[in-house]
């Protein structure tokens, strides 16, 4: 094959330089192969970083009762049983090792008293199981596998933005083309395998915590090579997003902030998550919020506060006492650890919070509440991929981190993505690598694929009269977030599913002026084909389920259908063109082991 474009050449080619695509490069690395990463920002910039709390293992160190057990439980029933069971499986027995090996590497953890990892509670764990660096873990973690990487001389393509998978004449992986942001020209990479650890798929929603990156590539090039997405309904709004000012709204504040202590009041000052924990109690008829918490401690055997319920139950509350007219002014509430905790040990414990608000919204947290509201910020939806080697359908693909589907099942637990990333970025690596020795691999490289994805990429600027893409990006986001968000409807979501049917139009429309080198409207229309690809599989997941189960609400189906959580709907394109028909089905959930299934049964 020659290729017309700079070609490379690789055993095994990694599309996403975040926990779980640097994890595999170590793994695939350390059995001699030859190794690439492609990132379309720059090497320690990843999505990993906005994780701040911690990463969830089950060591035992605070509570030593703890163990894989209890912790494949509570990731069970945090993601309302639609998870892979055996993802959860592996993760909760494979993470404790993960969390020591980082700390070989290098990584700095907090300690306790007899210098063992400290470790934090955290929303839907039974126990406090997250091993944190302060509220930076995410930073920690890229710079122990970065700094990793780099020692063992892999190549890194920075500023490489990836436009679509090619294939050999088999139909199996054999590589991708891309392009330099920096100049504008294509790139080939043929490869014997692929892993995609791409991140997530917020910016097709108005508020959200995810950086310009996550705009769904490796979601939408997965689909488009004939792989299967699997739970792509089941979006996590994370509680805690700033809310004002408008130039920060949607930025993370980690759960750490109640994991550590703070709690949530609405705008008459009321701690209103005790209303949304049982039907037998409500704070209102407390005497005191110090009753309040006894009540709660002597019905949750002292564990969690109610502020630590999962995700998806925590912004929901939120999302009712804004609706109910007790919200902040901004149209959020307030998160208060100033009156729980000490000066000297929120900045202690969260630096990096203290100096978000400072900084961007002139608020003390140590004498202050942060204002805060739901923000959109994980997909548990992805690529379906096989537990054990995280291969996909597609001979020689792989998928780990964000980008797969199945672990999270209908909810993500916090703290549970960050030891997600090292558990199958490893399994990846190592999959891929075994691949390679069996001697599988592709058998050629399809140029013409590559010619159709140049082609689609330089479209825009032959078009003088089409649409800018900032615009289209603008109504998507707004239309989004009103349809297809935290609350959703049968008429807004049939209507988003048409309305992306026009986008799509719109998107084979766009306009771009200048050169290729450093235009971002370019970089953005290159974008847009993944944003409308991956937001109509959402659409059409929740169209389908016509039932509420965690990051899924339907407002006409509010609660949860026991049919439906015995099956995940699945979705697969016709062909590889970003707007070709998508086809949903009923994909049953693996029958889960006796064994295991006993674990949930226990201590309910």
């Amino acid at each position: 094959m020659t290729s017309p474009y700079e070609h490379h050449d690789y055993d095994v080619l990694i599309i996403g330089a975040g926990g779980a695509g640097l994890r595999a490069a170590i793994e695939a690395k350390q059995r001699g192969l030859r190794v690439a990463i492609i990132t379309k920002s720059l090497l320690g910039k990843a999505h990993t970083v906005m994780a701040e709390g911690g990463m969830a293992a089950a060591m035992g160190n605070v509570y030593a009762e703890d163990n894989w057990q209890v912790h494949f439980r509570d990731t069970m029933r945090g993601g309302k049983m639609l998870n892979n069971y055996r993802m959860a499986e592996l993760h909760a027995k494979e993470s404790p090792e993960r969390v020591l090996e980082l700390e070989q590497w290098g990584a700095l953890f907090d300690r306790t008293k007899d210098g063992k990892i400290l470790q934090r509670d955290f929303g839907g764990h039974r126990y406090a199981r997250l091993a944190h660096v302060g509220d930076r873990t995410g930073l920690e973690l890229i710079r122990t596998l970065q700094q990793k990487v780099v020692s063992m001389g892999t190549d890194v393509f920075m500023e490489c933005k990836v436009l679509r998978l090619v294939h050999d004449e088999n139909g199996a992986i054999a590589g991708c083309v891309a392009y330099w942001r920096p100049t504008g020209e294509f790139v080939t990479f043929a490869a014997k395998t692929v892993i995609l650890a791409t991140g997530g798929v917020g910016k097709s929603w108005k508020f959200t915590s995810n950086s310009w990156e996550s705009t769904g590539d490796g979601h939408a090039m997965a689909l488009w090579a004939g792989a299967q997405l699997i739970d792509m309904e089941c979006i996590q709004f994370h509680p805690t997003g700033m809310v004002w000012p408008l130039s920060v709204r949607g930025l993370l504040v980690t759960e750490g902030v109640r994991g550590d202590g703070g709690v949530l009041r609405n705008s008459e000052g009321q701690r209103f998550m005790f209303n949304y924990v049982a039907d037998m109690f409500r704070a209102e008829t407390a005497e005191s919020e110090e009753e309040g918490d006894r009540w709660y401690d002597d019905h949750t055997a002292g564990r969690r506060p109610p502020e630590l319920l999962p995700r998806d139950e925590v912004a929901r509350a939120i999302n009712t006492e804004v609706k109910a007219g007790r919200g902040s002014p901004h149209g959020g509430v307030y998160l208060d650890i100033a009156s729980r905790r000490s000066a000297e040990f929120i900045r202690r414990r969260l630096p990096s919070m203290y100096h978000q608000f400072m900084e961007l919204a002139g608020v003390d947290i140590t004498r202050e509440a942060m204002e805060i509201g739901p923000t959109c910020h994980y997909i548990m939806g992805g690529v379906k991929v096989d537990a054990d080697t995280a291969a996909t359908s597609v001979p020689g693909l792989y998928a780990a981190g964000e980008v797969a589907g199945g672990m999270h099942g209908a909810n993500r637990l916090g703290g549970n993505s960050l030891s997600d990333l090292v558990v199958f970025g490893r399994r990846a690596g190592m999959s891929a690598a075994d691949y390679i020795e069996s001697g599988a691999g592709p058998t050629g490289f399809d140029l013409a694929e590559v010619q159709l994805a140049v082609k689609d990429a330089l479209a825009p600027f032959e078009n003088e009269n089409g649409e800018n893409p900032y615009d289209v990006q603008r109504d998507l986001q707004e239309m989004m977030q009103a349809n297809v968000g935290i609350i959703r409807t049968g008429s807004e979501i049939d209507f988003a599913i048409n309305a992306l049917g026009e986008f799509a139009e719109r998107v084979r429309n766009l306009s771009v002026k200048g050169g290729r080198a450093y235009n971002p409207g370019w970089n953005l229309a290159t974008d847009l084909p993944s944003m409308i690809s991956v937001s109509r599989c959402t659409a059409l997941g929740a169209a389908n389920r016509k039932e509420s189960r965690g990051g899924h609400t339907r407002d006409d189906f509010p609660k949860a259908d026991p049919e439906y959580g015995k099956f995940n709907f699945a979705h697969q394109m016709t062909n590889g063109s970003f707007d070709s028909e998508i086809r949903t089905e009923r994909s049953a959930l693996l029958a889960m082991p006796d064994e295991l299934a006993q674990l949930l049964e226990e201590a309910k």
